[in-house]
């Protein structure tokens, strides 16, 4: 079988497919990618990928090229090509996906299996099955739900596998085929579920944007807790227990970020203002603006932590990367505060375990330090903004004595209050009055 797009979807399905015992090429228009994983480097940070792509390679199972005549004699393709937000607008950009089906075309052969796993508008796999009907295959959507810092467990265990197939003998033919390529994991008892192409292109969208929807709630509950003197955490933990809600990212802080929620939350109300039902989806505008009123939140937070004035404050953001074990920077709320910081006039040093390199090349009038404890040198206010264990983890009497004020703000709620508030620190927490931090849950 053919991957085509071998970034941070192709690459992980390419190499799980190859653990799966199947053939598998990975097709790319990026040279440097394409060496990268022919070496068994993966270009990003994702854990275990380097090791699943060392096995797949040392089996002969998985192979990589920049030419899309190496997808020739397979019998099912995969479309995992990216769909980021077209510039100027909340649509998403399918130029990717389109240049795909074009290359892909010619090799195709009466019988063979498109399938779609990139996240796309409803309605975009009936269109690029109009393109595919003169080759004669069947085109499938079969959506992704990976986290990023957990895609290779998520690709290798799924909560569930979704294929949207035509009616008729067609679709039954790609269902078996697809039961073929996942025998592992059914028999593994991962549930199946098999609908139209619609519904299935729906089914990504929609589970992203009922989560960004619970976080940005929680962000909006903790503004009225600091307003009201309630405690967010507290709140949250109380509505945890009901079975309908849960605790899953029921958790106020910085918001959501990378490659997928933020975009995919916007090209969803755009989509629906196309097929004219916009005011379907002006809940999400809401849930968006929450979402970006984070940062400034954080802010004033940081401002307050200071005494009202960032002028010349030193300021250490520990976290980089939009969540931790992914170097992913793209709408990193991390980042987006650290920008706010700098513009009020304060001293930015950003430090993280592995997305520095990518943080300093979108964002390089930050300052950027490796070393967690040279980064919290003489600094005025430290910032948890991405909860990496080693952050959560840092000592405060060790970071006391390195700081020239003791002045943290934990953003992400996910250090212990009551032993910095030991070590002399000064606590502030998005969406916890100040007179409850500290106090035991």
């Amino acid at each position: 079988m053919s991957v085509l797009g071998c970034g941070y979807l192709g690459a992980v399905h390419a190499a799980a497919l190859a653990r799966l015992g199947h053939d598998v090429v990975g097709v790319d228009v990026d040279a440097d990618r394409v060496a990268a994983l022919s070496a068994g480097r993966a270009p990003f940070y994702e854990p275990d990928l380097a090791r699943l792509l060392a096995e797949g390679r040392a089996a002969g199972r998985l192979r990589f090229t920049t030419d899309p005549a190496g997808a020739a004699g397979c019998d099912v393709h995969f479309l995992c090509v990216g769909t980021p937000q077209r510039a100027g607008g909340g649509e998403a950009d399918l130029r990717h996906l389109d240049e795909a089906v074009s290359a892909l075309a010619p090799v195709l052969r009466p019988g063979d299996v498109v399938a779609g796993k990139s996240t796309v508008p409803v309605g975009t796999a009936a269109r690029v099955a109009d393109r595919l009907a003169p080759t004669g295959a069947t085109l499938v959507w079969n959506p992704e739900f990976l986290r990023e810092g957990h895609a290779v467990a998520d690709t290798l265990r799924p909560d569930r596998l979704v294929y949207g197939v035509p009616s008729g003998p067609a679709g039954s033919d790609a269902a078996a085929r697809l039961d073929e390529v996942y025998g592992p994991l059914l028999a593994a008892g991962v549930p199946r579920v098999v609908t139209d192409r619609a519904t299935a292109e729906l089914a990504k969208v929609a589970a992203n944007a009922f989560l960004a929807t619970k976080i940005s709630f929680m962000n909006a509950m903790a503004e009225v807790c600091e307003a009201s003197g309630a405690d967010a955490v507290e709140l949250a933990g109380t509505m945890a227990h009901d079975p309908r809600i849960g605790g899953a990212y029921l958790h106020p802080g910085l918001g959501f970020g990378g490659g997928c929620l933020p975009k995919d939350v916007r090209a969803c109300v755009a989509r629906a203002r196309e097929l004219g039902v916009g005011s379907a989806t002006t809940f999400l505008e809401e849930v968006d603006a929450i979402n970006e009123r984070a940062a400034a939140h954080a802010a004033r937070l940081v401002r307050v932590a200071c005494g009202g004035d960032l002028l010349g404050a030193r300021v250490v953001v520990l976290g980089a990367a939009f969540k931790p074990g992914s170097d992913d920077v793209r709408s990193s709320p991390s980042l987006a505060l650290a920008e706010r910081l700098v513009d009020a006039g304060a001293q930015v040093v950003v430090t993280d375990p592995q997305a520095l390199a990518l943080a300093q090349a979108s964002h390089p009038r930050l300052g950027y330090q490796p070393d967690v404890e040279d980064a919290a040198r003489g600094a005025d206010v430290v910032v948890l903004a991405t909860e990496w264990d080693v952050y959560r983890h840092l000592d405060p009497v060790v970071i006391g004595a390195l700081v020239r004020r003791r002045h943290v703000v934990d953003a992400r709620h996910a250090l212990d209050h009551d032993a910095w508030r030991r070590a002399g620190w000064s606590v502030h927490a998005l969406g916890r009055a100040r007179e409850a931090v500290g106090r035991t849950a």
